[in-house]
């Protein structure tokens, strides 16, 4: 049942999405902190734990908004526009990063394997470009839904990368003097911030859904615009959080593995959605021909932006010994988030 449904007031719903944000954003600031002190506490990578740990906390907004947005609400564009306005709005955070602290990035350590996981993004970003033509005779049926091929080999390579981060054994090298809590105290705080960020999730979808509506936007346009932002916000502000930490490593690797983890999503998406595979959900469901080519067109755009991104953040990294490029190429990074926008609306 959606609480705001009644709702009428079109400034209530605004701010009731501006509160909720703010509930995100100062959940996230205490998750970095407790995600940095057990870099500190414990013998794990940095870019394992932000890349695996924190990107799998810090996406609970993107994993609980998108199957509201199927069980709940019926609509399996808003998980599109999520994931993929999420993933593009994330790869703009380390640009933010990058500008807001370019001396530190420059001489931070950056593990090997975010590069590794910017790779396997774009291959992912391509599977989702070939899942939205391919036909139902590409799916086949698992229990009591369908499951696309696409998604299997999403998943596939989802754990591969881990495997390959898991083995990364860059470390922070950071002291814990300062940390008095406790590892068992640090998940406890973390299983607490979890749920509090799983139900601010699911009142941001019911959000987001009466407002494209009120403002009459396309589904995958509003999940881009109110969820891809909204549901970013942890990894926004963990990830500046960090870098104020002088953990960069993770930051980075939070970005990369929130980014990867969400192609989980659409997998989770694709498994409850049973009218048809959910990468192709708009060729099944409407009967216009110009609202298909639109809607389309829409995904499309924000996957091919999300490509350019990721490979302006390989670069970024690439080239982080050099403080002209990665300022030039945090502002093309920018700029390419701002055009997915425009043209995909």
């Amino acid at each position: 049942m959606n609480f705001f449904a009644n709702i009428q007031n079109i400034y209530f719903l605004g701010l009731s999405y501006i509160i909720l944000a703010v509930i995100v954003v100062v959940t996230s600031i205490y998750l970095s902190k407790y995600v940095d002190a057990l870099d500190k506490k414990t013998k794990l990578s940095g870019a394992f734990i932000g890349g695996v740990i924190l990107a799998a906390i810090t996406s609970l907004p993107e994993l609980f908004t998108s199957l509201t947005a199927i069980c709940v609400l019926n609509q399996p564009e808003l998980v599109q526009g999520n994931v993929y306005g999420s993933n593009i709005f994330n790869l703009t955070i380390i640009a933010i990063c990058v500008l807001l602290a370019v001396k530190t990035f420059r001489n931070s350590k950056i593990s090997k394997s975010h590069i590794n996981t910017l790779i396997f993004t774009i291959i992912m970003f391509i599977c989702c470009l070939i899942g939205i033509y391919i036909s139902d005779k590409y799916s086949f049926s698992i229990v009591v839904s369908r499951l696309s091929i696409i998604s299997i080999i999403i998943i596939i390579l989802y754990i591969i990368n881990i495997v390959l981060v898991k083995n990364d054994n860059l470390s922070a090298g950071n002291e814990n003097d300062n940390i008095t809590l406790t590892v068992k105290q640090i998940i406890i705080r973390f299983i607490l911030l979890a749920i509090l960020l799983v139900t601010v999730s699911i009142l941001l979808t019911q959000v987001t859904d009466i407002l494209s509506s009120r403002l009459e936007l396309g589904k995958t346009v509003s999940g881009a615009i109110f969820l891809g932002i909204a549901t970013s916000l942890p990894e926004f502000t963990a990830s500046i959080n960090l870098v104020r930490l002088k953990n960069f490593n993770t930051s980075v690797g939070n970005i990369t593995g929130s980014n990867l983890f969400n192609f989980i999503i659409l997998c989770f998406g694709d498994f409850l959605y049973n009218k048809g595979s959910i990468y192709s959900v708009q060729q099944k469901e409407l009967a216009d021909f110009t609202a298909i080519t639109n809607i389309n067109i829409g995904s499309i755009v924000l996957i091919i932006f999300s490509i350019i991104s990721t490979i302006l953040s390989i670069f970024i990294l690439k080239f982080k010994k050099s403080m002209f490029i990665s300022i030039t190429l945090s502002f093309a990074l920018i700029s390419s988030y701002i055009l997915s926008i425009i043209f995909s609306m």
